[in-house]
């Protein structure tokens, strides 16, 4: 039996993008830092991984029970280059069953309750 970390990744690419999920987690932005103390240990009921393998992406926030993705989006994700690959990373996941929920650096910092309720939401089945 696969162990829960790795049952999502790409096996043929998983330590190169795993060695990179290390690195983001030990260095976290201020928006992620504010996100994670409100997600980790399960504070919502739920739990959630940050910087976790999916094929060849590191999603910032996932819950794999509730197949939930959260990606915080700092100001390069304004170019165009980045929107359309951020728009292929979307489809990816929602193609592997995850539903993608986005928030700006801004929105993390500047309206924490805002983002949570919308989290919240977002966790509660359709």
């Amino acid at each position: 039996m696969a162990r829960k970390g790795w049952e999502t990744a790409d096996a043929l690419a998983y330590t190169t993008v795993e060695n990179n999920a290390v690195k983001n987690r030990r260095v976290m932005t201020n928006a992620e830092q504010t996100l994670w103390e409100q997600l980790r240990g399960s504070k919502l009921g739920v739990h959630f991984r940050r910087q976790h393998v999916i094929g060849m992406y590191i999603a910032d926030f996932v819950s794999l029970k509730n197949r939930l993705v959260i990606e915080i989006d700092g100001e390069y994700h304004l170019t165009t280059e980045q929107q359309i690959a951020d728009n292929e990373r979307t489809e990816f996941l929602q193609k592997k069953g995850f539903r993608v929920i986005r928030f700006t650096n801004n929105q993390v910092l500047s309206d924490i309750e805002s983002v949570m309720s919308n989290i919240i939401k977002s966790l509660i089945p359709e």
